[in-house]
């Protein structure tokens, strides 16, 4: 699903290229637009979720939205000559030739985390694919883990923030090739933000 979705995500979801935490007094609004906006794109012509299916998919569900699940984080990139080559295997048993760009380090609820971020090879680097798992995966959330994409940063300082978190394109239609997440981004916390399975 990254490849696929990248145009639909990107455009409803355009405010996560931020690299300051939320303000909140406006935080509540953009974050409720932007679901607004997806679940019109998902009604649209060229949705991801088949016509049949979008009374059960749409709206789509989420966990209430709490900023602080929005947190500054450090982006450790590697220099270009020591970034790894991952194949991540995806939900039409293909591979995904990926490059693991470094990893973000973050505290959630004072708990020290980390996420790889990567770059799929031959796609554009402006942007990490941050593809995770935690504690409410296969339970309140989907099975095959959730996404992050994050716009790079000059500073090198970012905000993870989870209540952007979205569940792959697979979920909902299992024709979409969807990269599971590499073991290093399960996470040991429930990350109970972002979209949420029903």
């Amino acid at each position: 699903m990254f490849r696929a979705g990248v145009v639909i995500v990107a455009l409803v979801l355009a405010t996560a290229c931020s690299s300051r935490p939320p303000d909140e007094s406006h935080y509540l609004d953009e974050i409720a637009s932007a679901r607004a906006a997806k679940d019109a794109s998902f009604r649209a012509a060229g949705s991801p979720v088949p016509g049949g299916s979008r009374n059960k998919f749409l709206p789509l569900a989420y966990f209430p939205v709490d900023p602080s699940y929005a947190v500054p984080a450090a982006f450790r990139e590697l220099p270009p000559g020591s970034r790894q080559r991952v194949e991540f295997q995806t939900s039409t048993d293909e591979r995904r030739q990926m490059e693991r760009m470094g990893a973000l380090q973050f505290t959630l609820h004072g708990q020290p985390l980390s996420l790889a971020a990567f770059v799929e090879v031959g796609e554009s680097a402006d942007r990490l694919f941050v593809p995770f798992t935690d504690l409410t995966t296969g339970k309140e959330t989907y099975q095959a883990g959730r996404y992050l994409e994050i716009a790079r940063s000059s500073t090198g300082i970012y905000v993870v923030d989870f209540n952007r978190a979205y569940n792959p394109y697979c979920y909902y239609n299992p024709t979409y090739d969807c990269p599971y997440p590499p073991k290093e981004n399960r996470l040991p916390a429930a990350i109970r933000a972002g979209e949420k399975t029903r």
